[in-house]
């Protein structure tokens, strides 16, 4: 996939400084893929379970090391399923971000224990239904695109 083909969401404003912050993002669905799993932060946003890449992870490990924090999950990283870029604020860091999102389908999900941080609320949702909930348009659009491997 080269630049020009990656999609980008949100509006990029001229001028601005944007941090960029790279996360992964994984679609964990239930055996017949009717639902997905959402979390809902604290400020009642939905996004896919995933986040921010430290600088001694790759894809794999961050994920991994996600799905444990958010969901008390482990699970078998699977089919890539692209990047997509998102401009946005953020009101609670008080920072405008470049987020490159990194999505990728989960396989055998097992929600062995409780999620490291209890900050977040976790809802399985029918996919169509989470589409519609999910905030951010890279997430959304992750969703489509393993919509599309089925």
């Amino acid at each position: 996939m080269t630049q020009q083909e990656i999609p980008v969401f949100g509006e990029k404003i001229a001028g601005v400084n944007y941090q960029y912050r790279y996360g992964v993002y994984g679609i964990v669905s239930r055996e017949n893929h009717s639902q997905i799993c959402l979390v809902q932060a604290p400020n009642g946003a939905f996004f896919l379970p995933g986040g921010e890449i430290e600088a001694d992870e790759d894809h794999a490990r961050a994920l991994e090391r996600e799905l444990l924090e958010e969901l008390g999950a482990s699970a078998t990283l699977g089919q890539y399923l692209g990047q997509a870029d998102e401009y946005f604020y953020s009101s609670h860091r008080d920072k405008y971000f470049c987020n490159p999102a990194y999505i990728y389908e989960t396989l055998d999900a097992h929600f062995d224990q409780a999620p490291l941080e209890d900050f977040n609320n976790i809802f399985w949702f029918d996919v169509l239904v989470a589409i519609e909930k999910l905030k951010r348009g890279s997430h959304k659009w992750g969703v489509e695109q393993w919509l599309k491997t089925l």
